[in-house]
């Protein structure tokens, strides 16, 4: 069984974890672990019809983003790799300086120390000099960065045709079989 550990900051695009924990949830072979900001429900709130108990049915194990003891927060826990959707400036800055003050941070420092997959889907605009240099220093620890910019090679008729492209590339990313609408040249 894969484990995937998925994090949800409070960076606007719910949405776009949302559908990938749909999509993984109809794999039986993938088990994900979720950690959910509490600006993250907030935004569940504001940008989705969902409540935080439809959230935790999407996935099959959900922790408290302050609980540093959690399974997730040690390298002898193992996992197929972490994805974080969205990720905060605020969260992609502590990743690059090692600091693990919630359970999103720590559970990244450890797929960092582990040398497992870690994806970053940073949602942020106008990037600054210092979102920048944040990203790209973990790009260059490995980190895979993947944001969330729009294909219009596919035609997308609606906001879901985005997003289901956006959950193929990540799905891609981490090594898991999907269909959708690609490039055929």
């Amino acid at each position: 069984m894969k484990k995937i550990v998925v994090g949800i900051t409070g960076a606007s695009g719910t949405v776009y974890a949302v559908d990938l924990l749909r999509k993984l949830q109809v794999d039986p072979e993938i088990e994900t672990h979720v950690i959910i900001s509490n600006w993250a429900k907030e935004n569940l709130k504001l940008e989705t019809d969902l409540k935080m108990s439809d959230l935790r049915a999407l996935a099959d194990v959900v922790y408290d983003n302050n609980n540093l003891g959690a399974a997730v927060a040690s390298g002898s826990f193992l996992t197929d790799g972490m994805i974080i959707v969205p990720a905060s400036m605020k969260t992609v800055a502590g990743i690059s300086i090692g600091f693990g003050d919630s359970l999103i941070a720590r559970a990244a420092d450890v797929i960092l120390k582990e040398q497992r997959k870690l994806i970053l889907v940073p949602r942020e605009t106008p990037l600054n000099a210092i979102h920048l240099e944040n990203l790209t220093k973990l790009a260059q620890l490995g980190v895979q960065i993947i944001p969330p910019i729009p294909a219009f090679y596919n035609h997308p008729e609606t906001i879901a045709d985005i997003i289901n492209h956006q959950t193929m590339k990540l799905l891609d990313a981490l090594g898991i079989e999907n269909t959708g609408r690609r490039w055929q040249g």
